[in-house]
């Protein structure tokens, strides 16, 4: 037996095998790495989420979560009774943290990029500007009809536009400012018919305008111009809303939060409405991730006036001929600005290209192109 193993041609085996098996091993080593640099890195995390989250991906998945949580949190503040739509704000953001560190206990959350890539003060201003206008837009839910909240999101379409107008320089072509103009004009038209409002709950939906358009502008640059993931922006910015949250509860919500009656039906009323929070901000990142803060806005129209017309043809409910026609009014704006953006990327592919790789390393671009470019944010495309 002995002198069969030393035989010249079984060491030749035994020595392939041995060679197939470090074949092997590094092998596995190379897809250990590539999976790690894939789900772990930032650069990885965010290419995953490019790849995954098409704008259509994304802008549906927000448009669906936005429309549930709207009339669940209605229905949390008028028939569950909880009338305290920051302490409520606050229930959403602390599951939200809740679910994440859930992720990153189990190595699923993204990785954030190095803290030298992205200024302390922009991921602070983002955390107090989610506070505002979301615990704002709670605010507004609580005080004014679900026709008022939707049209006060008008406003901020002009708002964005001229923010990023003065500090980014970017422009909007006079053809995507008519849609816009039009699909303005048809959401306030359609929404006249359901125009209950406080005068308490007015000023705060004026209030929210500003904080609204900031929150867009700062969630679509961080993630566009560096490597930011939707989950790991929200897991840094967190803390910091619930931070300030806190600080907005005594001076919004009313007394007696701490005596609210907890029942099974309630708490579980409460918990959805969470939940939907959760899966709400995760969704409208990734969508402004995806897009931009303009597109984003027109995606909250198009939800007006799919509501409107479900209710018409569902349910039967008639909120008159003129409604009606700003919604289909409305609808067509959006087409057209769709298509207007459509026609803009086929006709400017390399800013896509550029945009997209911009959230790659310097380094790598660098060796790519033999420069290191940074995403302009000061493009025409919205």
């Amino acid at each position: 037996m002995f002198s069969f193993l030393l035989k010249k041609n079984v060491r030749k085996i035994l020595k392939r095998k041995d060679s197939d098996a470090g074949e092997r091993g590094r092998a596995l080593e190379d897809l250990r790495a590539s999976l790690y640099n894939e789900f772990q890195s930032p650069e990885g995390a965010k290419r995953q989420q490019q790849r995954i989250c098409r704008p259509v991906v994304a802008l549906t998945f927000n448009f669906f979560v936005a429309v549930g949580i709207i009339f669940t949190n209605k229905l949390v503040l008028k028939n569950v009774g909880f009338h305290f739509p920051i302490f409520l704000t606050f229930i959403h953001y602390v599951i939200s943290w809740f679910l994440m560190a859930i992720l990153k206990l189990f190595s699923v959350l993204p990785a954030s990029p190095p803290a030298k890539s992205s200024r302390f003060s922009s991921l602070l201003t983002l955390g107090i500007v989610m506070s505002l206008s979301t615990g704002l837009a709670n605010v507004s839910l609580k005080y004014n009809s679900i026709g008022f909240y939707q049209m006060s999101k008008i406003a901020v379409t002009p708002s964005i536009v001229l923010a990023e107008f003065i500090f980014y320089d970017k422009r909007v072509s006079f053809l995507k400012v008519l849609a816009l103009t039009v699909v303005s004009i048809g959401v306030a038209v359609a929404t006249v018919t359901d125009l209950q409002f406080h005068f308490f709950g007015a000023c705060v939906a004026f209030a929210w305008i500003i904080p609204s358009a900031v929150n867009k502008i700062l969630w679509s640059r961080l993630q566009q111009q560096e490597n930011w993931t939707a989950l790991a922006l929200m897991w840094k910015t967190t803390p910091i809303t619930l931070f300030f949250l806190v600080i907005l509860i005594p001076w919004l919500d009313p007394p007696g939060a701490l005596s609210f009656h907890w029942t099974f039906s309630n708490t579980s009323a409460i918990l959805a409405s969470a939940f939907l929070g959760f899966l709400l901000q995760w969704s409208g990142a990734l969508a402004l991730g995806a897009t931009s803060a303009i597109t984003h806005v027109v995606l909250g129209q198009f939800k007006t006036c799919v509501i409107l017309l479900g209710n018409y043809y569902i349910f039967g409910s008639n909120p008159g001929q003129t409604s009606i026609c700003g919604a289909f009014a409305a609808i067509a704006g959006m087409s057209f600005y769709t298509y207007l953006n459509l026609l803009n990327q086929k006709q400017n592919p390399s800013k896509t290209t550029t945009s997209r790789q911009s959230s790659l390393p310097k380094s790598k671009l660098g060796r790519e192109n033999g420069n290191a470019h940074e995403g302009s944010y000061g493009s025409d495309a919205v």
